[in-house]
């Protein structure tokens, strides 16, 4: 009975402590939840949690004050915006290496590849004062291309310029007379290419500088027995090192009589600065030449650009890309085409557009005045006879267009140097065997 009467009151105390036990894993469960929601405002799990896999100390398990919550989301939100930014200009450079990479492979896209070493685009100015850019950027001298070279021109160029003439000994007298006119003007920076031990001895002991180049077989053959035309070809694979040394040539025949220092009258804007084989202004700098064809009627004319060409035999070349590629260009049509005129070969090169099949070269060339540097038909046929233009002295005269040259050029020597004013008189506009 006894057991009876006390069943009822274990049960109430029973239930007592499972609704005592519920209500405080409530406590516990709502406190904790208090303590998450403040710790981990965005979820336990979430990625960007600013403050994910921190330790827990004292100070984490306080609830601070809304104030500092306030801070605290406008930390993280100064944080996000910062690296956003960054994020953005990460992407921009991305994108543009990426750009640059495609523009890389596009090895036809000549236009863009000038752009990839100019740097930066430019916007266009007003109208009648944009002007575009005409002077390449000169290439990283590298000396390891021949030491010994770069050594002598460091001793005789003056601003990284230097006159260069290729000689052996078929053209010992004119030498002289070239080495004997620089002389007389006072240019120091001037160096003989000798393509032969007599050319070497003989500059020495007139103390001319000399350079001459290591034994090379494909070149030793025809720089020693070569006539005119085949050793003035040797030049444009000899001059590559010049430029590959970041220096600037005027390169020069011997058969020229030089009356003042021609560093003096560059411009030094383009990659080429040649004399010209032209006569007159109009065959020198270009004309518009009309070509009539009465079968085509009303269209029986066609406009024509024509321009006499420059002289290969006398140009001051920038060490750029492109003066570079045009001596390679030169150099090896002339070595696949043995019969090849190198003069003929520079000035294709040179002018010649970009067309389908083939690839123009992209350097710029100016036009040197033809009356400073003059060639022997300007002189013979028109300066001769003009009273008012043989007072003019020329920087040089190049006796390219007679084949007299030693006496036309001692007879130069004799009239602007030596002022014999009937010293050219004897000579005639033409060649002796012209029919």
């Amino acid at each position: 009975m006894a057991g009876r009467r006390d069943g009822p009151l274990m049960k109430d105390k029973d239930k007592d402590k499972v609704r005592s036990r519920i209500v405080f894993a409530i406590v516990i469960g709502v406190t904790l939840g208090c303590v998450f929601a403040f710790l981990y405002p965005h979820g336990l799990f979430a990625a960007d949690s600013p403050i994910q896999n921190r330790r827990f100390g004292k100070s984490d398990l306080k609830v601070g004050s809304s104030c500092e919550s306030s801070e605290r989301i406008s930390m993280l939100k100064s944080d996000i915006s910062s690296l956003s930014e960054k994020n953005a200009e990460l992407n921009k450079q991305l994108k543009d290496l990426r750009e640059k990479l495609r523009l890389a492979e596009q090895g036809k896209d000549q236009a863009q590849k000038q752009f990839m070493v100019l740097g930066e685009k430019y916007k266009a100015g007003p109208f009648g004062t944009v002007k575009g850019l005409r002077t390449n950027p000169t290439v990283v001298p590298d000396e390891s291309v021949n030491p010994r070279l770069a050594k002598i021109l460091e001793e005789i160029a003056i601003q990284k310029e230097v006159i260069v003439a290729l000689a052996n000994s078929n053209v010992q007298s004119m030498l002289e007379v070239w080495f004997t006119s620089i002389k007389k003007v006072g240019i120091p920076n001037y160096l003989v290419v000798a393509l032969d031990d007599h050319i070497e001895n003989l500059c020495k002991s007139n103390g001319v500088p000399v350079y001459k180049r290591d034994p090379d077989q494909g070149i030793d053959s025809i720089a020693k027995t070569g006539g005119n035309h085949a050793v003035s070809g040797l030049k444009f694979r000899i001059l590559r090192e010049f430029l590959q040394l970041g220096y600037s040539v005027l390169l020069s025949d011997v058969d020229i009589v030089y009356l003042q220092n021609p560093f003096d009258y560059l411009s030094r804007d383009s990659d080429v600065e040649s004399m010209s084989d032209g006569h007159n202004n109009m065959t020198a700098y270009g004309y518009n030449d009309v070509f009539d064809e009465p079968a085509m009627g009303w269209a029986r004319y066609a406009h024509t650009m024509r321009i006499w060409v420059y002289n290969s035999g006398f140009f001051y070349i920038r060490p750029t890309l492109a003066s570079i590629e045009l001596l390679d260009r030169v150099a090896g049509r002339l070595s696949r085409e043995p019969k090849s005129w190198d003069q003929a070969v520079f000035n294709e090169e040179l002018f010649y557009p970009s067309h389908p099949g083939y690839d123009g070269l992209h350097a710029a060339k100016r036009t040197l005045d033809i009356y400073l540097f003059m060639n022997s038909k300007v002189l013979f046929k028109t300066v001769r006879k003009d009273e008012r233009l043989k007072k003019l002295k020329p920087v040089i005269v190049h006796v390219n267009y007679h084949p007299d040259k030693l006496p036309r050029m001692k007879a130069v020597v004799e009239f602007y140097v030596n002022g014999k004013q009937d010293a050219l008189e004897p000579f005639p506009e033409g060649s002796e065997w012209q029919k």
